[in-house]
């Protein structure tokens, strides 16, 4: 008797994990990308927040008003479209230290310091748009 409620006890566990979890593909913003490296894992530049900006949806982040943002990467709009950015933030609480990546518009930051100006463009893929 007690291993069948032990093995009830794991299929209810494992049922609920899976319901708890689900990504979402989500529309492209953009087709290309410019990065300092062709993984985009090294910081173009650092920006700062002039103004506070709430995330629309799980592909951006928050912005609080002088706030540092790394930028990591940095959309090529397809004419008439909005122009994002990707990067990092850091948090004032502990738990936040990890950052938080994520896309916002690039009109509510100043860039303030450049790190690499040899840039590479590479396409975007449906990961780079993937919500978790």
């Amino acid at each position: 008797m007690d291993k069948t409620r032990g093995l009830m006890f794991l299929f209810i566990c494992v049922g609920l994990g899976c319901h708890m979890t689900h990504a979402v593909h989500m529309e492209k913003l953009a087709n290309i990308k410019i990065c300092a490296d062709k993984d985009c894992s090294y910081v173009i530049s650092m920006a700062k927040a002039l103004e506070d900006y709430v995330a629309s949806d799980c592909r951006y982040i928050n912005l609080r008003r002088g706030q540092m943002i790394y930028v990591y990467s940095k959309l090529k709009p397809v004419e008439g479209a909005g122009v994002f950015w990707s990067g990092s933030v850091y948090g004032d609480r502990y738990v936040d230290q990890m950052g938080v990546m994520g896309y916002f518009p690039s009109n509510y930051v100043n860039e303030t310091h450049v790190f690499e100006k040899k840039t590479v463009e590479i396409p975007t893929t449906d990961m780079d748009f993937f919500c978790a």
